[in-house]
């Protein structure tokens, strides 16, 4: 069964990048690989991305979804936007699933940086049809946030769902959801 639905994802996200070049998206370059060893060599560094980052000090890390056409904008508004506080503003993700991770790095912490940074980046994130949460989910960070990315009706249904399997409130307590 797994098999199936891992072959399923990545025809998925096979046709996903065909139709992202198929639109006439432009990138600079790429790899695609179904070789084992070589998708271990990828995802490897890929981690050590995030690893390097550290050594640049405080780390302010966002994970966030937006459509293959603005895909890469956000990264290069936001390097603009925090030039001269940041010592670096990078992007890598998912293309397949428009999972964006921006990482952008100070030597200290910097308030005018977060303040720069937020609420910026989920105001365009959601002016180009993104969501502000991705794979990581909103968590304890981004419940205030939810609303740029989900309408009043929608926050209100997933309240209603959380109630319904949750009466008491002790799963996840204070993620996901703001308080009314």
């Amino acid at each position: 069964m797994w098999v199936l639905f891992l072959y399923a994802v990545l025809c998925a996200c096979v046709q996903k990048v065909a139709k992202f070049v198929e639109d006439g998206s432009s990138f600079e370059n790429g790899t695609l690989t179904s070789e084992p060893s070589k998708m271990q060599a990828i995802w490897a560094l890929r981690e050590r991305l995030a690893e390097g980052l550290l050594h640049d000090g405080v780390q302010h890390k966002f994970d966030v979804s937006l459509p293959l056409d603005v895909y890469y904008d956000l990264v290069e508004v936001m390097r603009h936007r925090v030039q001269s506080m940041a010592v670096s503003c990078v992007g890598y993700g998912h293309v397949g699933d428009g999972n964006l991770h921006l990482n952008v790095t100070s030597r200290e912490r910097n308030e005018d940086l977060e303040k720069a940074i937020i609420p910026f980046l989920y105001d365009w994130t959601a002016s180009h049809r993104g969501s502000i949460s991705a794979e990581h989910g909103v968590g304890i960070m981004k419940p205030q946030y939810i609303g740029h990315s989900k309408t009043p009706s929608a926050i209100a249904l997933m309240r209603a769902v959380k109630s319904s399997m949750d009466p008491k409130g002790i799963l996840n307590p204070y993620k996901v959801l703001p308080p009314e």
